[in-house]
């Protein structure tokens, strides 16, 4: 042994070297590098490496080596302050590695000494576990060769041994560290051990092992432990890391090696990958478990608008993630999502800015000071607000004197008032007995007892004690689960290694199905192998937190207390509160212009009958009966409209409401063809038939058939009934809302009214009315040309075409009660004359051109007279001629004759009858026409009597 000491002194003293101190320059001397190997000088080219002596302070060194070599002893070396390099009582060599292959022993253990890689003077020491026989050498040697002296042993399977085989948990208890959770939870996994171990109805063939290390939850740390963990016997079944970055390190490598992960301190959401993390499972509940209990919360108190609000780093982000998801699914709406690093004015700001209601709070505890220091500031707190915050922080948060904040304890207890918290539960609340025959209560009492005493605040990972245990019994039942599928495949978990899929996909199968009841509270697996945990739920009131209940999210099952209090009347609204508020046609006004619209039906009814009763009487056939009868029914028709037009949601159930869309669309459709197309009809025809030029109007007059004018309506009917049908099968009516601005009530601002309005729509509604009242408004167009055009036409075929409409049935029922009875056309005319025409110009053209045919009637009787007083004066001069002698005596008094007697003197003296005797010598015409002339007065054209120009007229 001596002799090995020393050639070990031998080869460290080449590297050793005296340091030399040189003050003025302030650094360390090169040294020589190891036998076998070099230095790698950092920044330095190989010209500068020749002529440098001193490098200075702070520079560090690294070894390397040649070949299959490896450096035992520090790699680096660092230049200090009083010109010495670190660790130089160690010396570095370069030696050959040996096989690494010997440094593991199936179904046994190998001890490496002095521990670290397999080089030269590294010896190994093998035994086996129980129920395992040696066959070989139980110790070998790393020669400088690089070799072992001796051929690796084996472990046989002893089928004599009766006794338990042991099964190795590799665990890494963060004993120190950023939190050193392994000072309670290891002798709490310990206690587990020895329960399960001495149980006969679990694993009764075997018995658990703890093989641990202090990975000071440090992930730099945890590697070189699970580097031994894995390369060093025995082989480990699983694996049980404990702080989040170290479990990440250890979960994403183990499933190159086959191993399960099972841990009981990792709390960081990204673990719940399972495509990263395919073999992990943790007894800890992720931070995301907070969002199931918060969003049974929404549910409960019916909120369906949160805000959120984070501090940025990657568990709060992710743990946000997570719950976006879940409320989408719940059908929530996060309708602000603001984050902020240091300052959370901002985004304080802009909470208020989008009226959050309801907020979920994602920060740590000193910035959760700060942001409800700005909360306070911007007045978002109080009955219109509800916040949710972490359960972890200490319960007198807000009262500590924070410098970074300039509001005072009043102000943060003001602001903090009534928000909840969510905690994970990780004892058990309820006194039950689970699978280790232990209470809650009676384990911690059982943990006091292996701690000696200490003081539970003092002891790191107190709280999460309860989870490490159960993680052992997790793994205890997943084990027995395993035993018995393993047996029919003729396998058995002492079978395990590191290249055994088989056995590591039945531990996995087992762990995942798992459900007990343990001291932490039920036990059991989600899809990504988290925890599904009970949730605490507190509620600060008066500036004490409270409990009001618990939520276990495995089960759904929500336990509440009922002592929640709030601020105003009850839980907040999410939003401002809008009231949907129908508003409804005034009934007063429906009745009122239901009952014009009836009386005008009834005198319709009543229009309809008296043109039916009449229609034998010529005046009312000449105006075309049928056509006036269309009218009516489609007066009655749109008149019928207002009754549909007047129910709404207050009288009809919604299921009904678009027949009643039907029924006003074609009661107003058909209506107005029937109404309008009769009036257009008549119209239409008698600019046709009577506006044309002279010589075709007695044509036109013959061809005027009741038929033409009923086919027309007939066509408009049509055309109606056609588009409405393909509007209702392509797009058909049907209920809709319209929202008007929302009104706010004064005796609560918090409170908006929405005013709604049902009506009868479709898709494309606007397209389908531009199509109707583009249609309609042509035939308006087209009616209003044509009457115009007709304004100075009469005729019998029509006699009602400028008074369509009522104006018939009240110019008819004017004669009935003035008159009494009927006329015939031709005593009516003479009577009244044109009493049809209204016009005083038509009437003055009439008269002028009937005083142009008189005037020539006149004319031809003049000068007929004439011709027959010459012949009248010739007979008479011709009849004196031929009197006696003494008919001449007696007229000798009288004057002479003149040769053209003045046919004044022919007439009888006024007051005397013409003579009569010389009436049959005159011609037809003379005698007929001669009623014309007054007896008194002299023959003019222009002196007619006045009771006989109606017959001219005519």
């Amino acid at each position: 042994m001596a002799r090995l000491l020393f050639l070990i002194l031998l080869c460290a003293l080449p590297s050793l070297v005296v340091p030399i101190h040189n003050s003025s320059a302030g650094g360390c001397a090169i040294i020589r590098p190891p036998r076998d190997g070099g230095i790698r000088y950092r920044g330095l080219t190989q010209e500068q490496i020749r002529s440098v002596q001193i490098l200075p302070v702070d520079y560090e060194i690294e070894y390397i080596c040649r070949g299959n070599r490896v450096i035992v002893g520090p790699k680096v070396r660092k230049c200090l302050p009083n010109g010495t390099w670190t660790d130089m009582m160690q010396a570095s060599r370069c030696l050959l590695l040996c096989p690494r292959v010997w440094t593991s022993l199936e179904n046994g253990r190998v001890t490496a000494k002095p521990p670290g890689p397999p080089v030269e003077g590294t010896v190994l020491h093998y035994s086996c576990h129980a129920g395992f026989i040696l066959e070989g050498r139980n110790i070998s040697h790393c020669t400088k060769l690089g070799k072992w002296d001796a051929p690796k042993p084996t472990c046989l399977y002893d089928r004599n041994y009766t006794g338990k085989k042991k099964l190795y948990i590799g665990a890494l208890f963060p004993m120190s560290g950023g939190w050193p959770g392994g000072q309670a939870c290891m002798p709490s996994a310990q206690m587990a051990l020895d329960l399960v171990n001495n149980r006969s109805d679990i694993l009764p063939d075997y018995e658990l092992e703890l093989i641990h290390y202090d990975s000071m939850c440090d992930p730099g740390e945890a590697t070189k432990l699970l580097y031994d963990l894995l390369y060093t016997e025995p082989i480990k079944i699983v694996l049980m890391p404990g702080c989040s970055g170290v479990s990440t390190l250890v979960a994403e490598a183990a499933r190159m090696w086959n191993l399960i992960v099972l841990s009981y301190g990792s709390s960081s959401p990204a673990l719940s990958n399972r495509q990263r993390f395919p073999t992990f499972f943790r007894t800890h509940p992720s931070a995301t478990l907070h969002n199931p209990t918060r969003v049974k919360l929404f549910k409960k108190w019916k909120w369906t608008r949160i805000a959120t609000i984070q501090q940025t780093t990657e568990v709060f982000t992710s743990t946000l993630d997570d719950l976006e998801q879940r409320v989408k699914e719940a059908g929530i709406e996060i309708s602000v999502r603001q984050s902020f690093l240091t300052d959370p004015a901002v985004a304080v700001k802009n909470l208020k800015r989008q009226d959050a209601r309801i907020i979920v709070g994602l920060f740590y505890e000193t910035e959760a000071r700060k942001v409800f220091c700005e909360v306070f500031k911007e007045k978002l707190y109080g009955k219109k607000h509800v916040w949710f915050l972490i359960g972890w922080y200490a319960d007198n948060w807000f009262k500590i004197k924070d410098p970074a904040i300039n509001c005072t304890v009043e102000n943060m207890t003001e602001a903090v008032e009534g928000h909840v918290t969510t905690e994970i539960v990780m004892l058990n609340p309820e006194t039950v007995r689970g699978v280790s025959n232990m209470t809650s209560q009676e384990f911690l009492a059982a943990l006091m007892s292996r701690l000696g005493g200490k003081n539970p605040e003092e002891t790191g990972g107190f709280q999460e004690a309860p989870l490490a245990y159960d993680a052992v019994w997790a793994l205890a039942l997943a084990l027995n689960k395993t035993v018995a599928p393993l047996k029919a495949k003729g396998r058995r978990l002492e079978d395990f290694n590191y290249n055994n899929h088989d056995i590591t996909s039945e531990i996995y199968r087992a762990l995942n199905t798992s459900s007990f009841e343990g001291v932490s509270g039920q036990v059991v697996f989600d899809a990504q192998g988290s925890r599904m945990a009970m949730t605490l739920i507190e509620q600060l009131q008066g500036g004490s937190y409270k409990k009001i209940g618990y939520y276990d999210s495995s089960q759904g099952n929500l336990s509440w207390f009922g002592n929640d209090v709030w601020i105003g009347a009850g839980p907040p609204a999410d939003r401002t509160v809008v009231i949907d508020e129908y508003r409804y046609l005034s009934q007063k006004l429906f009745a009122a212009v239901s009952v014009f619209a009836g009386l005008g039906i009834l005198l319709g009814i009543v229009c309809l009958t008296f043109n039916i009763y009449n229609g034998n009487v010529r005046y009312i056939q000449n105006s075309q009966p049928y056509l006036n009868n269309m009218t009516a029914v489609g007066c009655m028709m749109a008149l019928a409209a207002v009754f549909p037009l007047g129910i709404d949601g207050h009288h009809i159930q919604k299921s009904q409401f678009p027949v009643v869309c039907q029924f006003r669309l074609w009661l107003l459709g058909l209506g107005f063809s029937l109404a309008y197309g009769s009036m257009f009809t008549k119209i239409w025809w008698v600019h046709t038939l009577f506006t044309k030029k002279d010589e075709k109007k007695e044509k036109k007059k013959q061809h005027l058939e009741p038929w033409k004018l009923y086919a027309t309506v007939g066509v408009l009917l049509a055309i109606d009934f056609l588009s409405l049908m393909i509007w209702q099968i392509v797009d058909p009516l049907h209920i809709t809302k319209e929202k008007f601005t929302k009104e706010a009530p004064k005796e609560d601002l918090d409170v908006l009214i929405q005013p709604l309005l049902e009506h009868c729509s479709s898709k494309k509604m606007n397209t389908w009315l531009g199509v109707v009242y583009g249609y309609k408004g042509l035939l308006l167009l087209l009616g209003i040309f044509l009457a115009y055009e007709t304004k100075s036409v009469s005729t019998e075929k029509i006699n009602d075409h400028r008074a369509v409409g009522m104006a018939i049935y009240n110019v008819a029922m004017r004669r009935l009660i003035t008159r009494g009875e009927w006329q015939s056309e031709q005593q009516d005319t003479l009577k009244t004359g044109s009493s049809t025409n209204n016009n005083d110009e038509e009437k003055s053209r009439q008269l002028e051109r009937e005083n142009r045919e008189l005037q020539k009637i006149i004319q031809e009787k003049e000068e007929r007279v004439s011709a027959l007083r010459n012949q009248l004066a010739e007979r008479q001069a011709l009849r004196n001629r031929r009197r006696p002698s003494t008919g001449q005596n007696q007229n000798h008094n009288a004057p002479p004759p003149s040769s053209q007697p003045d046919p004044k003197s022919l007439l009888p003296p006024p007051g005397y009858p013409n003579p009569t005797t010389d009436n049959h010598s005159l011609p037809p015409s003379f005698s007929n026409s001669s009623n014309l002339y007054p007896a008194d007065s002299k023959m003019s054209r222009n002196h007619c009597h006045n009771s006989q120009i109606p017959l001219l007229y005519k």
